[in-house]
């Protein structure tokens, strides 16, 4: 039996967790935490084909949390954007819930942020996504190496001027959605790049919205991060955003080629 179950409770958001090779760095006391007290939220783990105890891992958190979590596992490795893309369509096929989104494993981003995430939801119903935005201010602890940060404003530029859309930050790993059928069909290929799907997120949307980029920037919401860390392990080198920056050129291609609204 679950150590804390509540089937009966309503969740509004469900937030994909995806996992690799995560053994040694999954705080498993901050997730138990979270889990062990009533809330909006369920936990949707996505172990990515890991071949260390993840797998093992996570599923024995999801048995603890009852229906506040649940454990998906892809049978081999087919990178975070598949990973994410699983849990969320498993996610708007399986349950009732009012958003969904995604969160990284190394809760670079802590889980506590996620009632100020709902709350613009709330109070901004024209909003259709919020993201997380790592600025570093006064007041605000955010912590990041200077070379990903640098390495991170050229990148986030690029893309700005790509979807001439003023977006801050992109590749921040907290994001949620409204649970509907433009984000379904979002999500309904996959994506043609495993390093920047968030770029092919926002440019699926603007293709939806008929690259009308003012529509698209009124219904995104950046938020700018309270707290962010900088968590040792993680698995993206300065050399990958030289492929990053090549998959920007592929979407550009694939959804954007012609003359955009603005």
């Amino acid at each position: 039996m679950a150590l804390y179950d509540d089937l009966a409770h309503s969740y509004r958001l469900s937030l994909i967790v995806p996992c690799y090779n995560e053994e040694k760095r999954l705080d498993t006391g901050k997730f138990r935490e979270f889990l062990s007290e009533p809330g909006p939220t369920r936990l949707v783990f996505v172990d990515d084909g890991s071949k260390d105890r993840t797998p093992q891992i996570l599923e024995q958190l999801s048995k603890e949390a009852g229906s506040r979590a649940e454990f998906l596992r892809c049978p081999v490795n087919g990178g975070k954007a598949e990973a994410v893309r699983q849990g969320m369509l498993h996610a708007l096929e399986s349950f009732q819930q009012e958003f969904v989104g995604f969160w990284d494993a190394d809760l670079a981003t802590p889980l506590e942020t996620i009632p100020q995430f709902l709350s613009i939801f709330d109070g901004k119903p024209e909003i259709e996504m919020v993201f997380g935005a790592r600025v570093k201010l006064l007041g605000r602890a955010v912590a990041r190496k200077e070379s990903r940060h640098y390495l991170g404003r050229l990148f986030a530029t690029t893309v700005s001027l790509m979807l001439r859309l003023p977006i801050y930050d992109t590749q921040c790993g907290a994001k949620t959605f409204r649970a509907n059928r433009a984000l379904a069909e979002v999500l309904r290929q996959p994506f043609l790049s495993k390093w920047v799907f968030d770029v092919e997120i926002l440019a699926r949307f603007l293709k939806l919205y008929g690259r009308d980029t003012k529509a698209l920037g009124k219904a995104i919401y950046e938020y700018p991060l309270e707290q962010w860390m900088d968590v040792e392990g993680s698995k993206v080198r300065p050399k990958d955003f030289l492929k990053a920056f090549t998959d920007v050129l592929r979407i550009r291609r694939a959804y954007l080629s012609g003359n955009p609204k603005t």
